[in-house]
C-alpha cells in the first residue's frame, strides 16, 4: 500500500534505493482489495516500506485506509504488516480491537532496547513509547500476537548496551522476535560511529536473542492452548497434514482435507 521512506536511519539505505514515501489513493487501494476478494482471497496483508506513513503523497492517513477496508463486505481477514511504533497510534490499536475484519496481530520494529542506541540510529521513538504501545495492545487485545524486529551488533553497541536491550525485550509481553545482524552499508552515517562490534560477537548476540525469541514464542503458544480461534487453512501438505494460522497467528495443523483449503474454520487450539 506504500513505497519509499522519508526516514533516514543511520544504518539504512532504503531512502536512497526506494525514494520518497508515496502511495496510491485510498480509492485506488480499495479497488485492488476488492479485486483480490473477488478473486477468492481470504486474507490480505497490508505492507509497505513504511506502512504507517500511508497517505503522505495523497493527503490521507493510514487510519482512514483501514477504516475503508474494514467497511468492505466479504469473508476476508486483514493483517497489518510492520508498522513503526511512532505511527502506530492508540486510535489504530483501538480500531483493530473492535474491527470487523482486522486480525489481532502486530509487527513492530524496535531495532534496539537501548535509548542511547535508538538515538544513534536516528529512530523516532524511545523505549518508553515502545513499551506503552505494547501495553496498549495487550490491554485491549490480551491474546494479540506481537512480533518485534531487533538489530544486534550495530556500531556503538557496547556489551552494556546490548544487555540493556536484552533486559528491556525480556520485560515485554511480546510473542516473537525477528533478529537481524547488523552489516555495514556504504554511504550510511553509521559508518562513522564507534566502537565496531566484531562479526563473531554480532553472531553471538544474535543467537542470544534468538533464544529469547524461542522462549517468548513457546510461552505465547502455551497460553493459547484450549482457546477457541478461527483458522484459515492453507494449501500446503506435509505428509497427511495441512496447516493454517489463527487470527492471532498461531500455526495449527490438522489432517489434510482439500475441502478445507482457503476456508475459515472455528477450532479449539
Amino acid at each position: 500500500v506504500q513505497d519509499g521512506c522519508d526516514y533516514y536511519c543511520t544504518y539504512c539505505t532504503i531512502p536512497f534505493a526506494r525514494g520518497r514515501s508515496r502511495n496510491a489513493s485510498i480509492a485506488e487501494t480499495i479497488k485492488v482489495a476488492q479485486k483480490a476478494i473477488a478473486d477468492g482471497a481470504k486474507e490480505i496483508v497490508l505492507t509497505g516500506v513504511n506502512t504507517g506513513d500511508f497517505g503522505r503523497s495523497t493527503g490521507e492517513t493510514f487510519f482512514e485506509l483501514i477504516q475503508a477496508l474494514d467497511n468492505l463486505d466479504g469473508d476476508i481477514r486483514y493483517r497489518i504488516s510492520s508498522i513503526e511504533p511512532n505511527l502506530l497510534t492508540d486510535e489504530i490499536i483501538d480500531f483493530v480491537a473492535n474491527s470487523r475484519h482486522f486480525a489481532p496481530h502486530f509487527h513492530i520494529p524496535l531495532q534496539s532496547g537501548s535509548d542511547e542506541l535508538l538515538k544513534l540510529m536516528h529512530r523516532r521513538y524511545d523505549t518508553a513509547l515502545f513499551a506503552s504501545k505494547i501495553a496498549r495492545i495487550k490491554q485491549v487485545m490480551p491474546n494479540a500476537f506481537i512480533g518485534v524486529d531487533v538489530m544486534v551488533g550495530v556500531r556503538g553497541e557496547t556489551i552494556e548496551l546490548f544487555n540493556e536491550c536484552k533486559t528491556f525485550i525480556e520485560s515485554l509481553p511480546i510473542s516473537q522476535l525477528h533478529v537481524f545482524t547488523y552489516s555495514e552499508r556504504a554511504g550510511t552515517k553509521a559508518l562513522s560511529i564507534e566502537p565496531i562490534v566484531p562479526i563473531n560477537e554480532r553472531r553471538r548476540r544474535n543467537e542470544i536473542l534468538q533464544q529469547v525469541s524461542d522462549s517468548k514464542l513457546n510461552s505465547f503458544y502455551q497460553s493459547q492452548q484450549g482457546k477457541d480461534a478461527i483458522v484459515l487453512w492453507e494449501d500446503s501438505k506435509k505428509g497427511d497434514m495441512m496447516h493454517g494460522f489463527t487470527e492471532n497467528y498461531v500455526k495449527v495443523e490438522t489432517k489434510y482435507n482439500k475441502n478445507l483449503v482457503n476456508t475459515f474454520e472455528k477450532i479449539t487450539i
